[in-house]
């Protein structure tokens, strides 16, 4: 099955996801709408209808034979076992029709599944991005009142019964606020299409790498543990069992350091046998495999050590920056990383050395254009250190969590 680039477009009822869908269709996008198929899978004459009918009886049909889901609701939704049931009819058939036009995509297509559910199906791993569209909920409910009919009650509860604010903010990479004028919206639709979708997808099919960046640190940003975890949710899902664990690490992870506006991400496997079995699965889930022999310096003070062997692969989203490191169990890499991290946000005056080193040594090399000088003058300081945590974690008996 061709990559394309797979996009989740999701929002709470009245958020006016429909708006976005229609510009993004509009530029190219191929749209598959989860509640078009959830209609299409029980039409008149189709099996997924007649299991309905087999299920909650006859009295769940209109008199021309259609699907009275008024009177289906009724029943279905009386009791978690019926509620199920109807689930294990259609969801089998909205999936299967679904991956079925995502195979017959182009194999350049930029795919926009919009699913009502998707928070709350915990489904955002599964996509390269998710958007969510939002909107005020007083507007939400103005909208559901005005255009659907709703009465005010019926509006609100149904707008409660849907996954929180917080929630969808922490599943989405990208957020779109549908409250105020359409055009403002769809300018940002726009720019999305142009700026992030469309270099994305060029990156994820070319397994094009990431162009050099400056050395330039950012102040410490606060959402870059949400991003992390998102980001690490679908390194998750594309290693499944034979992940041994996968951590955010570097400075990105240790909060009030100054960073460059890179995640470092560690998936730590069992050998790099494993690691090499992955590296097509990563690719495909937006972490193409960054080619040439990569590996760390070894830190256990043995003169002539070989090298610790990783493979290396970098995040296709063009917007946000990822470095993802994979490492072997076997190997004493992954657990150095951990420690390094834990002993930078335990020990503040270690901290505080550490950012004045990164900040000096960025602003002289600034013009440099890469992060390669940055990163080697660096490094002397990052050793000695983590002799220096070694002795800590010796002390307190740190291990990794």
């Amino acid at each position: 099955m061709p990559v394309m680039l797979r996009v989740g477009l999701t929002g709470g009822i009245g958020a006016g996801k429909s708006t976005v869908a229609t510009r993004l269709v509009e530029h190219g996008a191929v749209l598959i709408d989860a509640d078009l198929l959830a209609r299409e899978v029980v039409e008149p004459g189709t099996e997924g209808l007649a299991e309905i009918v087999e299920a909650f009886g006859p009295d769940v049909l209109t008199r021309d034979g259609a699907l009275d889901r008024a009177a289906l609701a009724a029943r279905a939704f009386a009791d978690e076992q019926s509620r199920r049931r109807l689930n294990g009819i259609v969801h089998p058939r909205v999936g299967a029709r679904t991956a079925e036009l995502m195979r017959n995509a182009a194999p350049d297509a930029i795919v926009v599944h919009d699913i009502p559910l998707l928070v709350e199906g915990g489904l955002a791993p599964h996509y390269h991005l998710v958007v969510v569209v939002d909107a005020d909920e007083e507007v939400r409910v103005r909208r559901l009142v005005e255009a659907r009919g709703m009465s005010e009650a019926d509006a609100r509860a149904r707008i409660a019964a849907q996954a929180s604010v917080e929630q969808r903010r922490a599943a989405a990479d990208v957020w779109l606020d549908n409250g105020g004028a359409r055009d403002i919206v769809l300018a940002e639709v726009d720019a999305l299409w142009a700026d992030r979708l469309v270099p994305f997808e060029a990156n994820l099919r070319l397994r094009k790498p990431r162009p050099p960046r400056s050395p330039l640190v950012s102040p410490y940003d606060e959402t870059w543990p949400g991003q992390a975890e998102r980001v690490l949710g679908r390194v998750r899902a594309a290693a499944g069992d034979r992940a041994a664990r996968a951590d955010h690490i570097g400075s990105t992870a240790v909060p009030g350091l100054p960073a460059k506006d890179v995640l470092d991400l560690q998936l730590t496997v069992p050998t790099l046998d494993v690691a090499d079995e992955l590296a097509d699965a990563l690719s495909d889930a937006g972490f193409p495999r960054a080619e040439g022999h990569w590996f760390d310096d070894p830190q256990d003070g043995t003169a002539g050590s070989a090298v610790w062997d990783k493979r290396f692969h970098f995040g296709a989203d063009p917007v946000r920056p990822v470095n993802l490191h994979v490492r072997a169990e076997e190997g004493p890499a992954w657990r150095l990383a951990l420690l390094f991290r834990d002993w930078l946000r335990a020990n503040p005056p270690e901290l505080a050395a550490y950012a004045e080193v990164k900040r000096r040594l960025a602003g002289a090399h600034a013009g440099d254009g890469t992060t390669q000088p940055y990163a080697e003058e660096k490094q002397d300081w990052v050793n000695d250190a983590f002799t220096r945590a070694e002795e800590w974690a010796e002390r307190t008996g740190w291990s990794p969590a």
